[in-house]
């Protein structure tokens, strides 16, 4: 942060309280902090707070031009190294999201060409609504980027998603991103995710429980670091910026094309989609009755992408998942060894924290040379970042 030009943009919630911790430790970070309020963040915090942490002008009316010389909005906008939004009601999410530019902050953000970071903060059932998450996804495909608030009690008295982050996770991520960009330009990454669907009939199918944010978490958190990124995805119902080739397939036998088509051109490919082991022999093209007695359905194998991959290895560096209930890091290692992999990530699904749908994950990284590196439970995307740095480690050590 040291020297970083920082605008932080504070928009009417009650959690603009912690804003003001959040200049003052950006402050002592040693970065230059201007902040813009809006008229209902004044309502929460005195603009003097502001001014006083922060050492600074604070700026809260877009008809307010001090310097007759200058646009205080575009000026701003062009200083700007980092602008942080935080918190971000729905209300200044809305505005950004449709382009809509009626007061000094929200005209400062849509001019910037600094890195945006958005730190939501509102009712749990605000941040679930519909329209605030086409909203989030909106700005997330024009590439701002989202620090997703806390879960706990709320001011307005609910128990959920909606708190806004603290100041010290805010600098964190903010700074590890920061540090991140370009560790993947010019790299080529291919990645699987999600479940596949095996047909019965035309109203079942055999399936998983993968829900594939971690696959989806690994695709943005290579994309943020400067990779091209092609995602092969199973159906899942994760969203992911438009900037990444998404390939959308349904059984296995789909992603193992798709992954056997795009694999010669990749520097790097992560197989971290649940596919099907086996499928049925026979599907029906009607729906099957209930019959008395039991059902009898013959399964046979699907492609083994993964060894199909390590077959067809040159110089891709190829990572594996494992998701294991038990003997976790056995299986893993018998795995790495038999499909000819670089690396596998393995985790154990049964473990709090770990499993599928969670919105975190417990991993250990285990390369070919058998060296583990343990990944504590974080956020997925904060395990993305670990891992893909983890391969860029290796990828360097072969190179040595």
């Amino acid at each position: 942060m040291i020297n970083k030009n920082i605008v932080l943009g504070v928009s009417g919630g009650i959690a603009a309280y912690k804003a003001c911790a959040l200049t003052s430790k950006l402050t002592q970070q040693g970065a230059n902090v201007k902040v813009i309020m809006t008229n209902s963040a004044t309502k929460f915090v005195s603009p003097l707070t502001f001014q006083a942490l922060s050492r600074n002008p604070v700026f809260t009316d877009i008809f307010d031009e001090k310097d007759p010389e200058k646009i205080a909005h575009i000026e701003l906008a062009d200083w700007a190294d980092v602008f942080i939004l935080a918190p971000a009601t729905a209300n200044i999410i809305g505005k950004i999201a449709n382009g809509i530019a009626d007061d000094m902050l929200s005209t400062t953000i849509l001019a910037t060409k600094a890195d945006v970071y958005v730190a939501p903060a509102m009712n749990v059932n605000m941040y679930g609504h519909p329209q605030v998450m086409k909203n989030m996804q909106t700005l997330t495909d024009i590439g701002y980027h989202f620090i997703e608030p806390g879960a706990g009690y709320l001011a307005c008295g609910w128990i959920g998603k909606g708190r806004l982050e603290e100041p010290d996770t805010i600098i964190e991520v903010i700074n590890s991103h920061q540090q991140d960009r370009g560790l993947l330009s010019g790299k080529k990454v291919l990645i699987s995710a999600g479940p596949t669907r095996e047909k019965v009939d035309p109203v079942r199918f055999f399936s998983n429980r993968s829900t594939g944010k971690m696959g989806y978490k690994l695709a943005e958190a290579a994309y943020e670091m400067g990779a091209e990124v092609t995602l092969v995805s199973g159906p899942v119902n994760e969203t992911i910026t438009s900037a990444i080739n998404v390939i959308n397939v349904t059984t296995a036998e789909e992603m193992y094309q798709a992954m056997v088509d795009n694999f010669s051109k990749q520097n790097i490919v992560i197989k971290a989609a649940a596919v099907a082991d086996y499928r049925p022999k026979v599907t029906h093209e009607e729906k099957l009755k209930k019959q008395d007695g039991n059902l009898h359905i013959e399964l046979e194998r699907t492609k083994d992408i993964l060894k199909a991959l390590g077959e067809r290895k040159t110089e891709q560096f190829l990572v594996g998942f494992a998701a294991e209930t038990k003997d976790h890091k056995q299986y893993g290692m018998d795995k790495l060894k038999r499909k000819n992999l670089d690396a596998i990530v393995i985790n154990n699904v049964a473990q709090e924290g770990a499993g599928f749908g969670s919105e975190t994950n417990i991993v250990t990284y285990l390369n070919k040379n058998f060296e583990e590196t343990e990944i504590p439970k974080a956020p997925k995307k904060e395990v993305a970042r670990k891992i893909l740095k983890l391969i860029l480690q290796d990828m360097k050590d072969e190179e040595a």
